[in-house]
């Protein structure tokens, strides 16, 4: 089940994570969210340890999506060392995202 994380909590968290940080921008009503949403769920058993998964919902989240410029959705970012450091491309199956994930360079935390 992945976890919700909100502007509150996002810099802690993120920054606190000890591995990469992979977070799905969403809203509600969004059908390729939802899906986006049921591909990254199948991923986590995949990546458990390796890397958190977390999901944003922006109707009630502004300040991340803001500073990141979000402008369509969904959309997902990577984090490592709590930065930011890219967007992920390949939304779709949990097999693409999982190539992505799999291309991020084994830099040490």
């Amino acid at each position: 089940m992945m976890h919700d994380v909100t502007d509150r909590d996002f810099d802690r968290v993120v920054t606190q994570a000890g591995i990469p940080v992979l977070v799905e921008f969403w809203k509600p009503g969004c059908g390729s969210c939802r899906a986006l949403m049921s591909e990254l769920e199948k991923l986590e058993p995949d990546v458990a340890g390796k890397v958190l998964i977390l999901k944003m919902n922006v109707e009630e989240n502004f300040q991340i999506p803001a500073e990141l410029e979000i402008r369509s959705l969904p959309v997902l970012a990577l984090y490592r060392r709590g930065e930011f450091e890219r967007f992920i491309g390949g939304l779709g199956t949990r097999g693409e995202i999982l190539k992505q994930i799999g291309s991020i360079p084994n830099r040490p935390l």
